[in-house]
């Protein structure tokens, strides 16, 4: 079993804007595209199943609607190499100053 480090919502905007950290949003396109935290990329999660790779010396920071998903996919990367951190609460309890909101 490999421990996972989370954060919460609100330590999101921390890693926003870094070059060391890669911000990954797990929900499906439609609802990212309507919100999302600024420089997320959006990879739904059940695309992450196979062989997905993301840069080795990138900071994996996962976060999904209400947080289970997002500490799957830090698991299993954390599995895989990689250095991760999951949101508790995922997007919904998310209310930081790095919202962007399509409309």
């Amino acid at each position: 079993m490999f421990p996972i480090e989370t954060i919460s919502a609100k330590m999101l905007d921390y890693y926003v804007g870094r070059s060391d950290a890669l911000i990954i949003d797990l929900r499906d396109a439609g609802s990212y595209n309507k919100s999302h935290v600024k420089g997320a990329v959006n990879v739904p999660y059940g695309e992450l199943e196979g062989e997905y790779d993301f840069p080795k010396e990138k900071l994996l920071v996962f976060y999904c609607d209400r947080g289970g998903a997002s500490m799957a996919a830090a698991r299993e990367f954390v599995r895989r190499g990689y250095r991760t951190r999951s949101v508790i609460g995922g997007f919904a309890a998310y209310r930081g100053r790095n919202l962007v909101i399509s409309r």
